[in-house]
């Protein structure tokens, strides 16, 4: 039970995450009316939560080394907070951009450190769960911005769909208040009392004396470790499995259909704004609703089978939606196929990249530089995000939609054929034992 709370607590990172990113999908579409916005403007708005999130994640990894994963996350807070009241209240264009590039950068911290912090705190049995939850949350704060937008949509209060992220982000605080350092943390800076205590509160006694040694053992490698170490032969593989799923993750298409999925609808025929903000509703249910399946399986399964089965899923959706929009005879078919092709593909996301993704980036890398190995793949995760976002409406301006989501789908594909070249099966193992031997 305490290992739960203390995830969920972490988790909660994952859901100020989700609601920020997910949030802005809705907020725009009067956004755009109130400032009078071209769609460059509009591209920034979007998208200079990105910027602020590369910040984020860059500086995470060496903050939550030095500090601690715990006063990290809780600065996450306090910037969320503080981004959030900043974006309701702006009198300008310029200064909702500012706000919102100040929530990216408590985005960016969070989505380096609370999978770090659960998967150091989660036995390892139930590692995979524990860390998926993250992800979990991300999907209740996305469906959540979206169930704001509808209910805001009407009243075209966009500023309030903003706003209500403070909420979250006050419990956040609150919670990470009382909550322990991670173990492996402790351990590493010469509090083993401490690290010892707060395995107890999860473990059984012979798990512990288990875990301790492995700690221990792992630590004596090089006790502390430099940004330059992950550029060392011994880390060229979890560096190349960690920056490689982190790109995948975002130019497979996952984040067009976050930050854009009601501009998708009213392409494919949705008849108004409230329209498209209530087919982008549905999405975002079937995003909660399968994530649950990576939660319940990830560590009976594994990663790698879900992975496979997630990103061939994918590329089927992709397949039929560009179909959808380049096939005369299906014009009249279009809004359902695309509420459909879309509910598929994020529900096939949900339980595959989604999760897997901040699962494995947190596993693959030794102790003494995780942090920072972490910060570097979720710096690549955001500038890969960032790209995606900027270039999506513009790829569908020159290359015409089909292409577009065919080129999309060709990258799912290729996402299969990198889990199989070269991801580790982690399921199970110690978090000490997975860098030094990884396995196939």
């Amino acid at each position: 039970m305490f290992v739960l709370l203390v995830a969920a607590m972490a988790a909660l990172g994952g859901l100020l995450f989700g609601y920020d990113t997910g949030v802005i999908s809705g907020a725009i579409l009067f956004i755009r009316h109130d400032f009078d916005l071209p769609t460059s403007a509009q591209a920034i708005v979007v998208s200079i939560v990105l910027i602020g999130a590369m910040l984020g994640a860059l500086l995470a990894g060496g903050a939550a080394d030095r500090y601690g994963r715990r006063p990290t996350l809780l600065a996450a807070g306090i910037v969320f907070a503080i981004g959030a009241i900043g974006s309701a209240f702006a009198p300008a264009v310029t200064l909702l951009i500012l706000a919102r590039f100040i929530v990216g950068f408590g985005i960016g911290l969070c989505s380096v450190v609370s999978p770090l912090y659960v998967s150091e705190v989660a036995p390892r049995e139930h590692r995979g769960a524990l860390v998926s939850l993250y992800q979990f949350a991300i999907t209740v704060g996305i469906l959540a911005a979206y169930l704001v937008d509808l209910w805001l949509a009407p009243e075209a209060n966009w500023r309030s769909m903003l706003g209500l992220a403070v909420v979250p982000a006050i419990v956040f605080i609150v919670g990470m208040l009382a909550m322990p350092e991670t173990p492996r943390w402790l351990f590493a800076n010469g509090r083993a009392d401490a690290g010892r205590a707060v395995l107890a509160r999860s473990n059984d006694a012979a798990h512990i004396e288990a875990a301790v040694f492995e700690i221990r053992s792992h630590l004596e490698v090089g006790a502390s470790g430099s940004a330059g170490e992950l550029l060392s032969p011994a880390l060229r593989t979890p560096m190349i499995v960690a920056i490689g799923l982190a790109v995948l993750q975002q130019i497979t298409g996952i984040n067009t259909v976050i930050y854009y999925g009601p501009q998708i609808f009213l392409l494919a025929g949705a008849g108004s704004d409230h329209a498209s903000i209530l087919a982008t509703t549905l999405v975002g249910i079937v995003n909660v609703v399968l994530t649950v399946v990576a939660i319940i399986f990830i560590d009976r399964w594994g990663r790698k089978p879900l992975l496979y089965l997630g990103s061939g899923g994918m590329a089927l959706a992709l397949i039929a939606l560009a179909a959808a929009f380049g096939i005369p005879a299906l014009a009249g078919a279009r809004a359902p196929i695309a509420l459909g092709s879309l509910m598929l593909y994020v529900g096939c996301f949900a339980f595959s990249l989604g999760p897997i993704v901040w699962l494995l980036i947190s596993e693959v890398f030794p102790l003494r530089v995780r942090g920072r190995g972490m910060s570097i793949a979720t710096l690549a995760n955001w500038a890969a995000n960032f790209a995606v976002s900027l270039v999506f409406l513009g790829m569908i301006a020159v290359l015409g939609t089909p292409v577009t989501f065919l080129i999309y789908a060709a990258l799912c594909i290729a996402t299969m054929v990198f889990t199989a070249w070269i991801v580790p099966e982690t399921k199970g193992r110690e978090l000490e034992t997975i860098s030094n031997r990884p396995a196939a």
